[in-house]
């Protein structure tokens, strides 16, 4: 009679294969808090004025893509998105803090989709501006990185301005 030898890792592959609900939750998990992180080291150089630290969360060159509220309207690179920041600092020099809330995060694979809500503050003082954003991640390298966002504010269709201070 003939016995098989298994390594270790073969019976992890084969629950995996045959108990596919082992696996995912447990990777879902750790991607969402991978994310979670990347996003309030975001928070964090946005309050410092990082540009470089906001930019690392970023896929690099045309493989980013950005709609934002200010103009123009779109930023097709993270050469074009770095320019935005980089003057968006220089608008507000002084203190600046935003907070995140409401987020939920979805991973599939090596892809995953976050939506939340981003109040900013200057100075101190209460919310100056709060926007709605929507990201799509991308595992690159094994790292995650933001691929497309979407930034935006509802719109008062009677007046037509924007409400930069939306409540639910």
């Amino acid at each position: 009679m003939t016995r098989f030898k298994f390594a270790p890792g073969v019976f992890l592959v084969l629950a995996i294969l045959f108990v596919p609900s082992l696996a995912p939750a447990a990777f879902a998990s750790s991607d969402k808090d991978a994310i979670t992180a990347m996003l309030e080291r975001g928070r964090k150089a946005f309050d410092t004025h990082d540009v470089n630290a906001v930019m690392a969360n970023y896929a690099p060159g045309d493989q980013l893509f950005v709609f934002d509220v200010i103009p123009p309207r779109e930023y097709p690179s993270w050469e074009a998105y770095k320019k935005d920041w980089q003057e968006l600092f220089e608008q507000f020099p002084g203190a600046i803090h935003n907070t995140i809330s409401e987020l939920s995060i979805t991973v599939d694979g090596s892809t995953a989709y976050s939506h939340y809500v981003e109040a900013g503050t200057k100075d101190g003082t209460t919310s100056k501006l709060t926007v709605r954003m929507t990201d799509v991640y991308r595992k690159i390298g094994g790292k995650w990185l933001i691929v497309l966002e979407h930034v935006s504010v509802p719109v008062d269709l009677a007046t037509g301005k924007a409400d930069l201070l939306s409540k639910p």
